[in-house]
């Protein structure tokens, strides 16, 4: 890998708004010099680099995620990206723990605060609400993470967008299968396919990409195991000279075990055990088939059009390790929960490129709309057997509504090429979240919870972008980020109260920022420092018998600074580094008797580091060693409890064959934890029975194979 981390992001930035991590290399090819935008980033050769953008942006490539690693999840290789704190739960019914800039923190399951994208189909659902399960990283050709104020331009997120593009084929065609072993009985196959007809340019010309996986683990804990099929499908038709139409196709399905959350006590006694996880058989099974189009069209030399149309399902059914006792509560919703999840969208977009008073001027406006229907059902998750309780079993409904959620956000973004050195990018997105819930389970005691709520917010955001030199630019931004409840945190209300939590209220965050990039030889250094201030964020009110409620907190602060270098030197060494600081802080009281104000808030490192150093030649022996270092981590608003500073490290190695001149194998090992440190992956954020701890396992290892063959 040379380099091709410093190329060119496809992450659309100010100009998706959004939507449009798909900028199309069509689109660009005959955009003329002098109007290209500072903020267009496309997927063309001829896009931007990270130097170039003014906004905290890293990208990482697909190859380098897959060297020498298992390929199950995106902790693997997301640590070099500063401000980025991803952290594997052990837990595969309830995916990893992501967070930009501590927003995100909160979640218990799945992605919060943070806006994803694959193949530009939102991962996140018009409620702000996401997941990384579907996620093909054998397909990955880069991951993007964009961190601060222009995530608002996004619509419903606050800390930051994480954009996955899968591989476009390209000639000649090529076959892989890959297989992984691991420790706890890990296993991962999968196979692959890429190619094209013709070179994408002629009407007709096809290009395609496949890829096929399953994953199968014992688990590092008790009652962890899992299971887990992916595919991936990306399909382009190049339907003129200029137009070029897509399909998509993305499956996946995971059934899991759920162990649960332990005490301090029980994390230092054994932390490979689930108590309440064998006792309720918690677990988790979850499917997903999503499929869009994306039409891209080049309309005049200056003008261009991108249409993209989504549709998928999903279904989830999760058993909780609630007792019997609460349940018998005629307004308790149960132990089980049933969803059926059908969500759709377009996104379109129109940008034209010119010039006003002599000044390059381009301007994108759209309009995006996303739309979701919900089926949530509740049931006791015991049952009576010739008058003995069974637990873990489906019972009696307890629950059964229908949610709706969408949003309309129209959005407009300029950018203004002042001189060869400064350049201004502005923008603006207006964004209506909808929320409606029919309650159908209406008996006795629990009455009708039906209930309507409707957010509405306007989402500018600005940068100023210096050339200093050509390798060295400087840049001042400042931008609203809007995050509204999702529906699973209006859901519950606190102390088993029945109805809906419609007195939580959207957060709204404003951050300014300013930022350094700078090429050294063949590398590149980066730096930002930042400030956000959020008025009613969202926080963990109460956490029990998994099940999760909300509040708000009034104000926080975040204050922070970003330093990331990647340097290759000697042709085939590399080195990464990066360290974050991260101040996030309660500015009001959230604890009602016990003053917070102050208090650092919970399941955010103040302190993350990481450092790598590879030899990695195209062929032949290569080896790498990487170490993270976490500061401790707050498990609660009171800050009573907290997960224990870590550092830990990890070795591989592997070689690289190439058998005659169409066949190539790779075979690797590694070790993780290598110093065997016991610390704690991950915490649940405000458990309300001090369950906080996610325990990571000590040492462990893996070795893989990687076989392909390129038809010549």
């Amino acid at each position: 890998m040379k380099m091709t981390q410093h190329g060119k992001s496809t992450l659309p930035l100010l100009l998706i708004p959004a939507l449009t991590p798909w900028a199309a290399p069509v689109l660009a090819a005959d955009a003329p010099k002098d109007n290209e935008q500072t903020m267009v980033v496309t997927a063309s050769p001829g896009g931007i680099s990270e130097l170039d953008t003014p906004a905290a942006v890293s990208v990482v490539a697909g190859d380098d995620m897959r060297q020498a690693a298992p390929r199950v999840n995106l902790s693997e290789s997301l640590s070099s990206v500063p401000g980025l704190q991803v952290q594997n739960r052990q837990n595969y019914a309830q995916d990893l723990q992501l967070s930009v800039r501590g927003f995100g923190s909160r979640s218990t399951y799945g992605v919060r605060g943070v806006r994803m994208y694959v193949d530009g189909i939102p991962a996140t659902m018009p409620d702000g609400q996401g997941q990384t399960s579907n996620i093909d990283i054998n397909s990955v050709e880069s991951i993007e993470v964009l961190r601060g104020p222009f995530s608002a331009l996004y619509g419903n997120a606050s800390g930051g967008v994480v954009n996955v593009n899968t591989t476009t084929g390209t000639q000649p065609p090529t076959l892989e299968a890959s297989t992984y072993y691991g420790s706890f009985g890990s296993w991962r196959n999968s196979v692959k396919a890429t190619g094209s007809t013709g070179d994408g340019t002629q009407a007709g010309d096809v290009d395609y990409s496949v890829s096929a996986s399953r994953f199968t683990t014992h688990g590092y804990r008790d009652h962890s195991s899992a299971q887990k099929n992916l595919g991936n499908a990306k399909l382009g038709v190049r339907l003129d000279e200029a137009s070029k139409l897509t399909f998509l196709f993305n499956s996946v399905d995971i059934d899991a075990n759920d162990p649960g959350g332990l005490t301090e006590q029980e994390w230092h006694d054994n932390p490979t055990q689930s108590p309440r996880a064998n006792q309720y058989d918690t677990r988790k099974t979850t499917k997903q088939t999503q499929a869009g189009l994306h039409y891209e069209r080049q309309l005049t030399a200056n003008d261009d059009l991108s249409v993209m149309v989504y549709a998928g399902e999903r279904e989830t059914t999760q058993y909780q390790s609630i007792p019997v006792a609460p349940q018998l509560n005629p307004t308790h919703p149960g132990g089980v929960i049933q969803l059926s999840r059908h969500y759709q969208g377009i996104d379109s977009r129109w940008t034209h490129r010119g010039n006003l008073l002599s000044v390059p001027v381009s301007f994108t406006t759209g309009l995006d709309y996303e739309t979701m229907s919900e089926k949530r059902k509740g049931y006791e998750n015991f049952v009576v057997e010739n008058g003995a309780t069974v637990l873990g079993e489906k019972g009696d409904m307890r629950r059964n509504e229908r949610n709706l959620m969408w949003n309309v956000d129209p959005y407009l973004q300029t950018a203004w090429q002042f001189t060869d050195k400064l350049s201004l990018d502005a923008g603006v997105r207006f964004s209506s979240v909808y929320f409606d819930s029919n309650d159908y389970y209406i008996t006795g005691a629990n009455g009708d919870d039906s209930g309507e709520a409707s957010y509405h917010k306007w989402l500018p955001a600005a940068s100023l972008k210096y050339a200093v030199t050509d390798a060295w630019n400087v840049y001042a931004s400042a931008g609203r980020g809007f995050e509204t409840p999702t529906i699973n945190e209006l859901s519950y209300r606190d102390n088993g109260l029945s109805g809906l939590n419609f007195g939580l209220k959207p957060s709204t965050s404003d951050t300014v920022e300013v930022g350094s990039k700078t090429r050294i030889g063949n590398g590149l250094f980066t730096a930002a420092v930042f400030q956000t201030d959020t008025d009613d964020e969202i926080v963990t009110d109460q956490s029990s018998g998994g099940r999760t409620t909300y509040k708000n907190a009034g104000e926080t602060r975040r204050r922070g600074v970003e330093l990331s270098l990647d340097q290759q030197f000697a042709y085939d060494w590399r080195v990464k580094m990066a360290w974050t600081y991260l101040d996030a802080t309660y500015r009001t009281n959230v604890c009602g008797d016990d003053n917070c104000k102050g208090n650092r808030m919970p399941g955010i490192a103040r302190n993350m580091g990481y450092a790598a150093l590879e030899y990695a030649p195209e062929e032949g022996f290569y080896a790498g060693a990487d170490v993270r270092y976490m500061s401790d981590i707050q498990a609660d608003d009171e800050n009573d409890a907290k997960a224990p500073t870590y550092t830990v490290a990890s070795l591989n190695s592997g070689y690289k064959f190439r058998i005659q001149q169409s066949w190539r194998l790779d075979v690797w090992g590694r070790v993780d934890n290598l110093f065997d440190r016991d610390y704690v992956g991950s915490v649940i954020v405000n458990e309300g029975n001090g369950r906080y701890f996610e325990p990571a396992p000590g040492r462990n290892y893996g070795v893989g194979v990687n076989l392909s063959y390129t038809f010549q």
